[in-house]
């Protein structure tokens, strides 16, 4: 199969679970932890999840974890199915847009607490840094469902879109603004310092794009505070580390990604030229040390395992919306194809989890794999598609 047959296939399968799905940390979702609650905080939580997550086959059923939509997901889909509106005009695909985004106007973490528009997991999240309550929000959630209402408000133009996307930016300088250990930045949940750069940056560019639709001199300059930052302890190769705790000195591809990702789009929207040498020396990195000749996207920059589909989504914006050139178009595809080869399952019709050296996790995660997956395939095919609209315009 190709990416134009495997697109709507996700789709359809998503839709026949109502977009509910397991996720790889939803596992203090678990109903065992209403005998002990206590248990989630702490070393037995964080050891109960990486359980979960690691596993190749899924014990969720046996220790009753539900099946649940996951907002960052469901902003995915959207995404996706916007992308596919656009490309085919059919109107099922607007329907269903709005439909899943008048659900998220339902998930919203709890005003009367953060006073403005936010997001989170359905799921009691613990980390090795910190604690995360279900619901409590968090910077990359309230991003991409702010992304996805903001886009769907674009075809609609419906306020009951808008405001929430814009109204989340007021959430993420109010509650997770840092100036704190000589840094400048925005942190990943509130209560919370670590410095974790993919974060802090998305952090900033959704900023960026609300102080230009608003004319907010303050956040434009927020956000340059942050994305300076980050350039400034950007390494001399042009690599980020993930972020500046002990365990957090590695480097990733789908991080990387997001990092330029989010550093081309607060350019843009600020209108201004400060970052494009970092911006053009990650990039460089990011195509020479975290992928492979075959088109293998590795995770990490020295060890091409394990192979997600995550790190393969990412490359595709990574490179169409921050590369923008032929050959990274041709990348693109060539990425998109070997992972087709190797992480597709034709017979269940979606993509495993992970492959690792030894071993494969075919778990079916919704909001980490097919979410990304049909996103990410769905924008490919509308950009190859005006690729070729504009080859014959220039034909003619």
């Amino acid at each position: 199969m190709n990416i134009e047959q495997i697109t709507p296939v996700l789709l359809k399968d998503a839709q026949k679970n109502d977009y509910a799905g397991q996720d790889p940390f939803d596992g203090l979702n678990s109903s065992l932890f209403k005998l002990a609650p206590s248990l989630k905080n702490g070393l037995f939580g964080l050891v109960w999840i990486q359980l979960h997550k690691r596993l190749a086959i899924n014990i969720r059923p046996l220790l009753g974890v539900p099946k649940m939509r996951n907002p960052k997901g469901i902003g995915l889909f959207i995404l996706g199915l916007l992308e596919d509106y656009k490309s085919t005009g059919q109107n099922d695909h607007l329907k269903e847009a709005i439909k899943l985004a008048d659900w998220l106007l339902t998930q919203q973490s709890d005003k009367s607490l953060w006073q403005h528009s936010c997001w989170g997991y359905h799921f009691d999240w613990n980390a090795r840094a910190f604690f995360v309550p279900k619901g409590k929000p968090n910077v990359i959630t309230t991003i991409y469902v702010a992304q996805a209402l903001y886009a769907l408000s674009e075809v609609t133009n419906e306020s009951k879109y808008l405001d929430p996307a814009i109204d989340s930016a007021h959430f993420i300088v109010k509650t997770l603004y840092k100036e704190c250990d000589g840094r400048h930045f925005f942190g990943y949940i509130p209560g919370e310092s670590a410095f974790v750069h993919n974060a802090s940056l998305w952090g900033a560019a959704w900023v960026a794009k609300v102080a230009v639709l608003t004319n907010n001199q303050h956040y434009k300059q927020l956000a340059l505070n942050a994305a300076r930052q980050s350039v400034s302890e950007q390494g001399a190769d042009g690599s980020w580390v993930y972020g500046a705790r002990h365990h957090h000195q590695f480097i990733d591809g789908f991080h990387t990604g997001y990092n330029l990702e989010a550093l081309r789009l607060l350019s843009d929207e600020l209108q201004i030229g400060e970052f494009e040498s970092a911006i053009a020396k990650g990039l460089t990195y990011y195509k020479t040390h975290l992928f492979e000749q075959d088109g293998t996207a590795r995770y990490y920059n020295n060890n091409r395992y394990p192979l997600d589909m995550h790190s393969v989504s990412q490359a595709v914006f990574t490179l169409l919306k921050v590369g923008k050139t032929p050959d990274d178009f041709t990348m693109a595809e060539k990425v998109i194809n070997r992972a087709i080869q190797t992480l597709y399952m034709p017979k269940k019709q979606r993509f495993i989890y992970q492959k690792n050296k030894y071993f494969t996790n075919k778990v079916d995660y919704v909001r980490w794999t097919q979410a990304w997956v049909y996103y990410s395939f769905a924008y490919f095919n509308r950009q190859k598609m005006n690729s070729a609209k504009s080859a014959v315009l220039e034909q003619l």
